[in-house]
C-alpha cells in the first residue's frame, strides 16, 4: 500500500525517478512535495519530538538527493525512503542513549489468557471530551515501546503498510515483523486497558 501523499505531484515513482537520476533540479522539489510529510510523520511518531523529527526530515531528504543514483530499483521507492527515515530516525533514538523503555519485560511477559488488555472498550471513545485525552494517551505508550516494537507497529498500524513491506523496510524477518506488531499491540491494549479502568472507575 502506497500512502496517499506518495501518489501526489510530479507524476509516478518512477518518473520522479527517472528525473532525480538526471539531475532535474525541479524533481527535488517534487520529492519534497511528495514524502517530506510522511517523514516527518514517521520520523515523529518514532523519535516522540519534532525538533528530532525535523532533523530527521532535513537529512532524509538530503540523502535520497545525494544517494538516488544508488538506488537500484529493487523496491518501491516509497519502501526505499521509509527504510532511510526509519535508520535516520533510529539514529536520532541511538544518539540520546535513553535508559530501556519499562514495558520492554512486560512485552516478553503478558498473560494473554483472561488478559483484562482485550476487553472492550470502545463505548469509552464515544465521549468526545475524552477523545482527546485517550490520543495523548496511545501517544505516550506509543512512545515507551522500545524502539524495534514502535517502529514496526507504527508502520503497521498507521501506516498501514504489510507486514511484508514493513519487514523489507526494516531489514527483518517477516515472523519477526509480525512477532513485533503483536507484542507491541498487547503493550498498548494493557496500558490502554488500565486508562480506561481508572477513568471508568472500575
Amino acid at each position: 500500500m502506497i500512502p496517499v501523499e506518495a501518489r501526489q505531484s510530479g507524476g509516478s515513482d518512477q518518473e520522479l525517478l527517472a528525473r532525480l537520476r538526471a539531475g532535474d533540479g525541479g524533481a527535488v522539489e517534487d520529492v519534497v512535495s511528495r514524502y517530506a510529510g510522511l517523514v516527518y510523520r514517521l520520523a515523529l511518531r518514532i523519535t516522540g519530538t519534532p525538533a528530532d523529527a525535523e532533523e530527521v526530515t532535513w537529512e532524509v531528504m538530503q540523502t535520497v538527493w545525494r544517494k538516488i543514483s544508488s538506488f537500484r530499483g529493487d523496491s518501491a521507492l516509497t519502501s526505499w525512503i521509509y527504510r532511510i527515515a526509519t535508520n535516520a530516525a533510529y539514529g536520532k533514538l541511538r544518539a540520546r542513549r535513553a535508559p530501556a523503555h519499562p514495558l520492554e519485560d512486560a512485552l516478553y511477559n503478558l498473560d494473554e489468557a483472561g488478559d483484562q488488555a482485550h476487553r472492550d472498550w470502545s463505548a469509552c471513545c464515544e465521549d468526545p471530551a475524552g477523545q482527546a485525552e485517550l490520543r495523548a494517551v496511545l501517544e505516550a505508550a506509543i512512545a515507551e515501546l522500545p524502539p524495534d516494537y514502535r517502529t514496526a507497529v507504527v508502520l503497521h498500524d498507521i501506516e498501514g503498510l504489510a507486514n511484508a513491506e514493513v519487514a523489507e523496510i526494516l531489514g527483518a524477518s517477516l515472523p519477526a515483523v509480525k512477532s513485533r506488531v503483536h507484542r507491541a499491540r498487547l503493550a498498548l491494549r494493557r496500558r490502554l486497558a488500565s486508562y480506561f479502568a481508572s477513568w471508568t472507575g472500575q
